[in-house]
């Protein structure tokens, strides 16, 4: 058996974040080969994967970050167990890493995020490294993109909620802060569509159902019910659908008017919304 120095316990220490018994314990099961520690050390963190897999992960990291020629925006949500692995700076900058990849690369999906090589060693490797360092259950819980002529991404403080959209015009005075300014609106609106061609069925569904309900207890006669929840639902569409509510920074305009004002031709051609 290799004796095991200080030095190489220091060293795979550096390399993975984990904790000093566990280097020493998986340089000694690996013989002295590093390598092999390190991998085993990646099958530790898989055991206690599976073993804390009934935790609750509600905690975590949302960041969002827009590619260098601003046509591909990413947002992804990191999550953990507590709020206090979360406010690390650590964890935050380990997830700033993984997002950053994401745009530099133009990453299309999770799979292709979790697969994705950086310094040498997958995404989906380096998630479990961090799990045997900090000794508690995290996982890449959500991850969606945005490509457009123009994308912007805004992150609320705190990093528990974050945005990304994209617009059809980039030669627009001002287009910054539109961008900055519709952003905010997803942000504290949480619209669940663009328009309301992009609610899905069974909410509209649904949503007409709960409107005749509301008119049957309100003693509306049978024969209108109808009627009554089709306006309800058009009431749904404007406070719900992005384009049709009102601009937070002036509500006697819609999203849509405040884009027109802009230009005439000027719209978003999605966004997408992550909160905890």
């Amino acid at each position: 058996m290799a004796k095991i120095t200080a030095s190489q316990v220091n060293e795979l220490r550096k390399l993975t974040g984990a904790g000093m018994m566990d280097c020493k314990k998986a340089l000694v099961e690996a013989d002295g080969d590093k390598e092999k520690a390190v991998e085993i050390l990646r099958k530790h963190g898989q055991k206690v994967a599976a073993k804390r897999a009934d935790r609750d992960a509600a905690e975590g990291v949302i960041l969002a970050k827009v590619s260098d020629d601003k046509t591909f925006a990413a947002v992804l949500r990191v999550s953990s167990e507590t709020d206090f692995v979360a406010k690390n700076q650590d964890f935050i900058n380990f997830v700033d890493t993984i997002i950053t990849k994401a745009v530099d690369d133009k990453i299309s999906d999770m799979d292709a995020l979790k697969n994705a090589d950086i310094d040498g060693k997958k995404v989906a490797d380096i998630v479990l490294e961090q799990l045997a360092k900090i000794g508690e259950k995290i996982e890449l819980v959500d991850y969606q993109v945005i490509s457009a002529p123009i994308v912007f991404a805004y992150v609320h403080p705190g990093n528990r909620l974050a945005t990304i959209m994209g617009m059809n015009l980039t030669d627009v005075d001002g287009i910054d802060t539109i961008g900055k300014e519709v952003n905010m609106q997803i942000a504290a609106m949480a619209p669940v569509a663009l328009d309301k061609d992009g609610v899905d069925a069974a909410t509209i569904k649904q949503e007409i159902e709960i409107g005749k309900e509301q008119a049957r207890e309100a003693g509306k006669p049978e024969a209108m019910l109808e009627k009554i929840a089709m306006g309800k639902l058009n009431k749904f569409y404007k406070e719900n659908t992005l384009l049709n509510q009102a601009f937070v920074r002036n509500n006697k305009q819609t999203i849509t008017q405040y884009l027109q004002e802009a230009n005439k031709d000027l719209t978003v051609t999605g966004f997408f919304r992550l909160a905890l």
